[in-house]
């Protein structure tokens, strides 16, 4: 988790809240300390538990037509993702689809993207899912 002067701002604010107006400033630092190393431990607990490798895995299918992985392929481009991994079969008039595909130098969010994925797949009329690879391999290790 990256600390920023807003998070220190708003944590203080809340424990000055907390403790009253007559707080003193060493009262106050050891507060925020502490809710700062809690709001550390808690993201280091996350990442160790599920990871940040940055990888999502997208899993598309429907009716076979021309164009499908040429719009699929061009959103992922201008969000300035990485297919590391692609896999098609087409059975008959169904194509399936998966790719393995890092995010981690794209200026989007993962959601931007997958609203974006969800737009041009209403437009080819298929099916486009995407998750983040870690909550992918975790949900399977259960």
């Amino acid at each position: 988790m990256k600390i920023t002067e807003d998070l220190i701002r708003k944590v203080t604010w809340e424990a000055i809240e907390q403790l009253g107006k007559n707080v003193t400033v060493d009262t106050v630092k050891a507060v925020v300390s502490k809710s700062l190393e809690k709001l550390n431990a808690e993201d280091h607990f996350e990442k160790e538990n599920i990871g940040d490798s940055g990888r999502v895995i997208l899993t598309s299918f429907g009716l076979n037509h021309p164009g499908i992985v040429a719009g699929i392929t061009q959103v992922l481009s201008r969000a300035q993702c990485d297919i590391q991994d692609i896999s098609q079969k087409l059975m008959g008039d169904f194509y399936t689809m998966i790719m393995i595909i890092d995010i981690t130098n794209s200026p989007k969010e993962l959601k931007e993207i997958q609203d974006e994925l969800n737009k041009i797949a209403q437009e080819l009329k298929v099916k486009i899912y995407l998750q983040h690879e870690d909550v992918f391999r975790f949900m399977h290790r259960i």
